[in-house]
């Protein structure tokens, strides 16, 4: 597989130093992009680097992830208007192992293959300099000059808003730079992936990597990805989609990339998945025949949901998104782990029901219409009652005398009831 070719037509080259498609069909080439380790965990933002670096492994080539450690210590200029919080060493230790984790995922580190990936992070070079050994070794090689000439440094310091920037987050660059030189000496990295935003940091790396060694060293960029509306992708009004389930339940992550528009499924599809070309084309020509049976965006939410969780956490949202169009059934709610049962219904109206009351056994009339107000009446229960309009954890109600005890309680403390068609309302014990 030709990597430049492939990440060409699924439009996730954005720039391309002179020389790098040479390189990369020349020989096997190690490849690699840094990873913010603010967090413990990465998000769908991250996932287009990642999936860079797949590509690059199946490719015959070597990815490093480089975990930005030290730089996560300093804060990145680029694309921000203010300084970012810095972190501690214990607090990045924890965000290591849990990225680490996850990116297993995505790359092989474990095989014996000569394009195993690597998992680096730059704290553990970074921490060694001195100050005067860090001016001395890397800030004479880099002017004054070249560095305000960078985009991100000019964004900052001439916005008529901004505080200015500090001069550490002016060092950023060289930083980044030093993780270039690192990398092309003790791995013989010559290559650095990243987002549009990041060109300038990459290409400090390059130029440092020139003037200290005389060596060559490459760049590649992707485009930052967006909705098609223009706003921010991988964020919902929740915040972050991220890949750590406790952050972002498998149901949540699915109905995010179900729920994308047509446009945005078509370029999706390519930047986030592994399906090959004819797949995808197919899958875009059905999809604009029936585009109401949403097709593009069925088959990404798939294929996203099972690499980044696994087939069963995919079939297992598949099955509670039915639940909601009337196709679940008492046993898929059985099923259902608790999380996921209060994402399905989020937002549903929530009755608090003493346990006592279930113990014992109440009747259906009185649990709705006294104990919680499910329905304002015994009256109009029993209309519904006789109208088929009510039923409990998907049974259908046929008797306003039914009795309900603890038995019947979803995870041993739920109780779903529906009135009508689309009207959901949960009694919780307490």
């Amino acid at each position: 597989m030709n990597f430049v070719d492939e990440l060409r037509w699924r439009g996730m080259i954005h720039d391309i130093m002179p020389g790098t498609e040479e390189l990369l069909n020349r020989e096997m080439t190690t490849a690699y992009v840094g990873i913010d380790p603010t967090a413990d965990s990465l998000h769908i933002g991250h996932m287009v680097s990642v999936m860079m670096l797949k590509h690059l492994q199946k490719s015959g080539h070597q990815p490093i992830a480089l975990l930005g450690g030290a730089t996560g210590m300093i804060g990145d200029p680029s694309g921000r208007s203010s300084e970012r919080n810095l972190l501690d060493e214990t607090e990045l230790r924890h965000n290591q192992e849990c990225i680490k984790k996850q990116l297993t995922r995505f790359l092989d580190f474990d095989s014996k293959a000569p394009n195993r990936a690597i998992f680096v992070n730059n704290y553990d070079w970074m921490k060694e300099y001195s100050f005067l050994g860090f001016i001395r070794e890397i800030g004479k090689h880099i002017t004054v000059n070249y560095m305000m000439a960078k985009d991100s440094v000019k964004k900052r310091i001439s916005a008529e808003d901004a505080l200015g920037m500090s001069f550490t987050e002016f060092s950023y660059q060289l930083v980044q730079g030093t993780d270039f030189l690192h990398l092309y000496n003790d791995y013989n990295c010559k290559l650095q992936m990243g987002g549009s935003d990041q060109w300038g940091n990459i290409v400090t790396g390059t130029e440092l990597i020139r003037r200290k060694t005389g060596g060559e060293a490459f760049a590649l960029t992707c485009p930052l990805i967006t909705k098609s509306d223009g706003s921010k992708f991988g964020k919902t009004e929740a915040g972050n989609v991220w890949l750590d389930p406790e952050k972002t339940s498998p149901y949540h992550f699915y109905q995010f990339w179900l729920n994308v528009s047509d446009s945005d499924a078509a370029r999706y599809i390519k930047i986030f998945t592994l399906l090959d070309r004819e797949v995808i084309e197919n899958l875009i020509s059905a999809h604009n025949k029936s585009p109401h049976e949403r097709l593009l965006q069925k088959r990404l939410a798939e294929e996203v949901t099972t690499m980044v969780h696994s087939r069963e956490d995919y079939l297992a949202a598949v099955e509670a998104s039915q639940i909601l169009f009337g196709r679940g059934t008492t046993e898929s709610l059985k099923r259902m782990s608790e999380n996921t049962f209060l994402d399905v219904f989020e937002g549903v109206p929530v009755f608090e029901v003493d346990k006592v009351i279930l113990h014992s056994g109440v009747s259906v009339a009185d649990l709705c219409a006294e104990h919680s107000q499910v329905v304002a009446s015994k009256g109009e229960l029993k209309r519904l009652v006789q109208g088929g309009g009510l039923s409990i954890n998907k049974v259908k109600v046929e008797d306003p005398d039914l009795t309900i005890n603890s038995e019947m309680l979803l995870n041993n403390k739920f109780l779903l009831i529906q009135k009508g068609k689309k009207n959901y309302f949960l009694i919780r014990v307490v």
